[in-house]
């Protein structure tokens, strides 16, 4: 048996609440409201109605995903771009949402991330400790050429 459709105005509190509580894209308010059993007719029109409210706003969004997965998560901009593509994002608005990323700040992040992980390795052998660093920082979505430059610096003994 299906799911029955819930009323419109019960799922507009449950919407308007679901995007109250963090930023979302429409992507994941389409999927909640689908979800919930409404059909595609009403679905557009309670995204319309988030809209007009400034409820949902695909930029904020972009914005705050970028900028806080990079200062939480420590991630680099190949996995935040991975990532907004997953939730159906424009590149246009991806392309603003890295924006947000100082590039002093992603280097000194980068450069924090791999010194942390190579002193990890002290018992490791030098080709060891660098595939393992490249490794861990190509997992956190930094980009190979900024890695590399990383981990010779490491290799070198240079410390900042």
């Amino acid at each position: 048996m299906g799911k029955i459709p819930i009323l419109t105005e019960q799922a507009w509190q449950k919407i308007k609440h679901y995007c109250n509580y963090s930023e979302r894209c429409h992507f994941e308010v389409k999927e909640k409201l689908y979800a919930m059993g409404l059909p595609k007719k009403q679905v557009e029109v309670l995204i319309c109605r988030l809209i007009d409210e400034n409820l949902l706003n695909e930029e904020r969004f972009a914005r705050m995903f970028a900028g806080g997965h990079f200062r939480q998560k420590k991630w680099g901009r190949t996995k935040i771009i991975y990532a907004l593509r997953q939730k159906k994002l424009g590149e246009n608005l991806i392309k603003m949402a890295l924006r947000e990323i100082e590039t002093a700040d992603y280097t000194a992040s980068l450069q924090k991330l791999a010194a942390a992980k190579w002193k990890t390795l002290d018992s490791e052998t030098l080709v060891s400790k660098q595939a393992r660093t490249r490794a861990y920082l190509l997992q956190k979505g930094y980009e190979s050429g900024l890695i590399q430059a990383v981990i010779k610096e490491l290799s070198c003994g240079k410390k900042d």
